[in-house]
């Protein structure tokens, strides 16, 4: 007989799942700020949270997270006479986990996009009796 585990209410298997989609959404995350980083260093915190779909404070702290582990750094320039901006700069440990997080993002997709195949080749079935 196997034994469920729970954690308060949850199963474990449940709690795993929940872990595991968590993790690849905050993976997806950081591959897609990488990404416009690296294609728009000067670009502002706002512009990148409206492109993003997140609230300014949670790509501040998703950036302050990319900045801690080594992966972007923060580059001061002028922007005007009267203003300094910021330049999101990935460090070159940060272009090496871009590239692992795009093979990541791209076969977790195409799993996504087979699974969903099939869904649809179930579904036509199922239409056509």
């Amino acid at each position: 007989a196997e034994t469920v585990r729970h954690c308060g209410s949850l199963p474990t298997a449940l709690i795993l799942l929940m872990t595991s989609r968590q993790a690849n959404q905050q993976e997806d995350t950081y591959f897609r700020v990488l990404r416009i980083l690296h294609d728009s260093p000067e670009i502002t915190q706002r512009e990148l949270a409206e492109k993003l779909g997140l609230s300014v404070g949670g790509l501040n702290y998703c950036l302050k997270a990319l900045i801690d582990k080594g992966w972007v750094k923060i580059q001061n320039f002028s922007n005007n006479k009267n203003k300094l901006g910021y330049a999101y700069l990935l460090t070159p440990t940060g272009i090496v986990q871009k590239a692992s997080l795009t093979n990541s993002f791209l076969h977790r997709k195409m799993q996504e996009y087979d699974a969903l195949k099939q869904e649809i080749k179930q579904m036509k079935q199922e239409v056509s009796y």
